[in-house]
């Protein structure tokens, strides 16, 4: 049976869809990944399990992780994302299903030896699968949308957000890392991005880090719903 790839941070840890998981170190040409492993999922925490040595965006190594989830067997990755929403009509609590994303910053590549020149993209496959599971949860979701990535690991200034809003419609630090490292290994890579805030200007008081977490769990719920469908509907 082939498993689900999924990358997201601490939400999923713990949840029904991984019981009986096994936590693994996976050995890669980049290095270890630390896999939750169970039947049908392999779980990728991105920032680690450990509170006290939390992995910072720009710290991630993606090749590793995305090499090790190809290692057990998969095929396709949904990416859970924590977003800041670029747009006063894209609230704290809605779930986007991006179509795109701009990453104009220096990236991680899977290449090694090898010369790897891709067209970057989300699955097309994997996007309209996520859309009939968040329908079959009854989950509300935005079809579309540009994803904007910041190297991070700070947020972004007021003048940064005003110059990017134009062009996308909420803003992360992971998700086109991921889409072109997962493309790299020849993964379909698609991804449900959580607004847990409005970016830095767009309301008076600029998110705190406490408050982009507490976003982040609220929509674990909902998140957890999609996932369990998107499972069902692969029979899984």
């Amino acid at each position: 049976m082939e498993r689900l790839g999924l990358i997201g941070g601490t939400v999923f840890y713990g949840s029904r869809l991984l019981v009986e998981a096994e936590t693994r170190q996976e050995s890669t040409p980049y290095g270890p990944a630390l896999v939750v492993v169970s039947e049908r999922l392999a779980y990728l925490p991105r920032h680690g399990l450990d509170p006290e040595n939390y992995v910072l965006p720009h710290r991630i190594n993606h090749p590793a992780n995305l090499y090790a989830l190809r290692g057990l067997g998969v095929s396709r990755v949904v990416g859970i994302n924590s977003t800041g929403g670029l747009k006063l009509s894209l609230k704290p609590g809605d779930i986007v299903v991006p179509e795109d994303f701009i990453c104009l910053a220096p990236g991680p590549t899977a290449a090694l030896d090898e010369v790897l020149h891709i067209t970057p993209r989300l699955s097309r496959a994997l996007r309209l699968s996520l859309l009939q599971a968040a329908r079959a949860a009854g989950v509300e979701v935005v079809d579309g949308g540009v994803y904007w990535q910041s190297p991070g690991p700070r947020l972004e200034t007021r003048a940064e957000i005003r110059l990017i809003q134009g062009f996308a419609d909420v803003v992360g630090m992971t998700l086109a890392s991921e889409a072109v490292v997962a493309q790299e290994l020849g993964l379909e890579y698609a991804s449900l991005c959580s607004v847990d805030n409005y970016a830095h200007g767009l309301v008076a008081e600029p998110p705190s880090d406490a408050e982009i977490r507490r976003a982040a769990q609220a929509n674990g719920q909902k998140m957890l719903a999609v996932i369990q469908k998107l499972l069902e509907a692969a029979g899984r």
